[in-house]
């Protein structure tokens, strides 16, 4: 099975997606988010053929006033119902399943890149070893606690740094490959030399 799964996604200078409450005004309202720059995301969005996210990242995008992903296909895992409105209806599909299923069913469809968005989401696939890119663009705000990007994992996850781009308004934008078979269980992880 030849997918790609990447993330392209902006969190806070100390890790979290959104506020625990799920708000990202500290995102949108941001001078950043209204200087016009997409950093990249067009062309990235452009590039894949079906956004996978979880069910929190959709309804909090399906209460925006417009839609931001046009025609591309999405797909939202949820083990539970949800309404697809009219206006999204034939645009977004609702599927459950592990991380592998769907992209076995996605792939059977012939999807070859998939965008994963969502933190739960993005997690899942981390942790059954689907993710293969990563872009991860940090805003120069902390927001002392919320929804971070990355949680419990059964073992070191080793990514290789592709590059890191920083833009004037103190935005850093980074790339990473993750690199694939190099997990470390959290047994076998070394202990730090003592000092």
């Amino acid at each position: 099975m030849d997918v790609h799964c990447s993330v392209f996604i902006a969190t806070s200078l100390d890790g979290y997606i959104a506020r625990a409450n799920g708000d990202i005004d500290w995102l949108t309202g941001s001078e950043q988010s209204e200087s016009g720059e997409d950093y990249g995301f067009k062309s990235y969005f452009d590039s894949i053929d079906v956004l996978v996210m979880g069910r929190n990242t959709y309804e909090k995008v399906a209460s925006f006033s417009e839609w931001p992903y046009g025609d591309k296909q999405v797909v939202v895992l949820s083990s539970y119902a949800l309404l697809v409105t009219d206006r999204l209806a034939g645009r977004v599909e609702i599927m459950s399943g592990a991380p592998g299923e769907v992209v076995s069913r996605l792939a059977g469809r012939g999807a070859r890149r998939l965008y994963i968005d969502g933190g739960v989401t993005i997690q899942g696939f981390l942790r059954s070893g689907l993710i293969d890119e990563m872009t991860i663009t940090r805003l120069p705000v902390l927001i002392g606690e919320g929804l971070p990007l990355f949680g419990m994992l059964d073992g070191d996850i080793r990514v290789e740094h592709l590059g890191t781009k920083s833009y004037a308004n103190g935005l850093v934008q980074s790339r990473y490959r993750v690199i694939k078979g190099e997990t470390i269980a959290a047994g076998e992880r070394p202990t730090a030399p003592e000092i």
